[in-house]
């Protein structure tokens, strides 16, 4: 309903004003952007804040890990309880059937601690049996059991609340619970999100078969998706949690709800058994650095994630002085272009498990990286890019959020359940969905991220952290798929060559590539898409489209914002310990402090 209050003219007299009719534009090309006294026009401001920050995609989650850091809690166990809420209340980007991957500064040691909690595939399924299973295809599915690995987000909160945690995890999860059970009002772009994973699982049920009855009856009940405002309940989800706060971590892994799940999978065709989830661990391992300029310097987690990709880039760039241009320039984007493809080149030959495949640390050398810099044309796209040789690489949705607290401790977390919700699999009366990461495998014997059992595929998802001259500094995520290193990328250059802050860093126009060689091609033979396609938001300027046009880029503009993730980023002011907090306007979440 429309309404015209226009003071001092009678309803008498607005009835005489003629109407013409005309086709109704959306509101939003009918008028435009207001303007701010300070900072860009298309931003807002940072949040500040003293004692405690916390930046999420959705705002409840955002005052859950306020409130338990008021309560006592430390950043991990914040943290946590936010995880879990976005679980509950933004299901199309993680949940408890994924994994998670974390980088915390705790100001005790002055040290960071990385987390990778990633599953990994059957022990006792061989690549001829997947192969058999797959009965000619030349891929994983991206639905039911076959690309399903062992959830290790469950792993990863007790790994890290044993460490760092204050609380007990029965308390870090209680208002996740008691949400889940008294309903929530569901956020407007998780309800898009909703809608269109609807519409891809009943899309792929044509092509695929796989279970989705209880899929159905947790989120769509009535066969649609919820909508925006409307109060959502999982009561299943909730006897999950609490079952997880009271019997610990084992419960997960080792008791009733293992063999709920295991059960589960089993008969839509699993080789996972007892002994696949009890044996599951997160390891912790050593985050690297590596200096972009002026002492900034951008730390990232190892193979099996892409981290490492973004920490290339960066070696690669610190070789041409990028503010020279204005960062719009076609310039500017072409390098950055230009480097994300050398970088994902190596991705999709050398990152995989390092369990089973040595990562060559040389690719990460300031030498390696100007060789890299030296194949870049500075006015064409190069048709190809091939990996280097050291001496001695799909969409996805995910969350990211960040919490720091009064001590210092600084917690960069990233979880997901790869491609949208999941692959489609929720065990029965559980609550959640199963990740489909297993997708990531490539079907290559002699790929280092070949399917083998008991292998942790290639990841895409990566917590990110940045240091001042030796310090902590910032802590920052940006989520979706291959735009994960990247976003890292761009919103460092954003802050250290065009001086914006860290809420306009996340909300100036971004660049994804997609496509060059990928992780799960056959490690020899031509890449499917070797150039890929350069999608820019349409705040760059259509000049610049045209000129990297010209420069031979595949250039598409994109207005819908979806392909090129969701930021959170918290940063600390060395000398007064102060906060200040950024979100963006591509998800639904809040930062805030207190």
């Amino acid at each position: 309903m429309r309404f015209a209050i226009a003071a001092g003219i009678s309803a008498l007299a607005l009835a005489a004003v003629p109407v013409f009719a005309q086709e109704a534009k959306p509101v939003e090309e009918q008028i435009g952007a207001g303007g701010r006294p300070v900072g860009a026009s298309w931003s807002r401001s940072p949040v500040y804040a003293e004692h405690g920050m916390a930046a999420t995609a959705h705002p409840l989650a955002t005052q859950i890990a306020l409130q338990i850091l008021r309560d006592g809690g430390s950043a991990v166990d914040a943290a946590i309880a936010a995880n879990a809420a976005l679980g509950l209340m933004e299901p199309t980007g993680n949940g408890i059937g994924g994994d998670i991957f974390a980088i915390i500064y705790d100001p005790a040691t002055d040290k960071l601690y990385g987390l990778n909690g990633s599953g990994r595939s059957p022990m006792g399924q061989t690549l001829d049996q997947l192969l058999e299973k797959l009965d000619g295809a030349d891929a994983l599915p991206p639905v039911g059991p076959l690309p399903v690995t062992i959830p290790g987000t469950v792993d990863g909160w007790f790994a890290m609340h044993e460490r760092f945690g204050k609380l007990p995890m029965s308390d870090i999860l209680a208002p996740t619970v008691d949400y889940a059970r008294e309903g929530h009002p569901v956020a407007p772009i998780i309800a898009m999100y909703l809608d269109r994973s609807l519409s891809a699982y009943t899309r792929r049920l044509d092509s695929y078969d796989f279970e989705f009855d209880n899929a159905r009856a947790t989120w769509f009940a009535d066969g649609t998706a919820p909508e925006a405002g409307e109060i959502f309940k999982n009561p299943d989800l909730a006897n999950t949690l609490e079952a997880i706060g009271r019997e610990g971590r084992d419960a997960f892994y080792q008791g009733a709800l293992a063999e709920t799940m295991v059960n589960y999978l089993q008969k839509q065709g699993s080789a996972y058994t007892m002994e696949d989830f009890a044996a599951h661990k997160s390891d912790w391992v050593e985050p690297a650095c590596a200096e972009y300029r002026d002492g900034f310097e951008l730390c990232e987690l190892p193979p099996n994630t892409q981290g490492f990709a973004a920490l290339q880039m960066v070696n690669i760039l610190k070789n041409v002085d990028l503010s020279q241009w204005e960062r719009g320039s076609p310039e500017v984007i072409h390098y950055i272009t230009e480097a994300k493809r050398l970088a994902y080149a190596d991705v999709a030959r050398f990152y995989a498990d390092p369990d089973f495949t040595r990562f060559p640390e040389e690719l990460l050398s300031e030498e390696y990286g100007r060789e890299r810099f030296a194949l870049i044309d500075p006015s064409r796209a190069t048709p190809e890019f091939g990996p280097g040789e050291p001496k001695l690489e799909g969409e996805g949705d995910t969350t990211y959020l960040t919490v720091t607290d009064e001590s210092g401790m600084m917690v960069s977390l990233i979880q997901s359940n790869y491609r949208g919700m999941g692959g489609g699999l929720v065990p029965d009366g559980l609550g959640f969905m199963f990740q489909d990461r297993g997708e990531l495998f490539s079907l290559d014997p002699a790929h280092p991220n070949a399917y083998e059992p008991g292998k942790r595929p290639f990841h895409t998802i990566i917590p990110a952290f940045v240091k001042k001259d030796g310090e902590p500094f910032m802590t920052l995520g940006l989520m979706g798929g291959g735009m994960q290193p990247q976003g890292h990328v761009q919103v460092l250059i954003n802050m250290v060559d065009f001086g914006m802050d860290i809420q306009e860093a996340g909300d100036a126009a971004r660049i994804n590539h997609d496509g060059g060689r990928q992780p799960t091609e056959a490690l020899t033979g031509p890449a499917a898409d070797p150039l890929g396609t350069l999608n820019v938001e349409p705040g760059i300027p259509e000049a610049t489209v045209e000129a990297l046009r010209e420069m031979g880029h595949n250039v598409r503009v994109v207005s819908n914002g979806i392909m090129f993730g969701g930021y959170q980023a918290i940063m600390r002011d060395a000398e007064t310990g102060v906060y200040a907090g950024a979100t963006e306007m591509r998800k639904d979440g809040q930062a805030s402090g207190y």
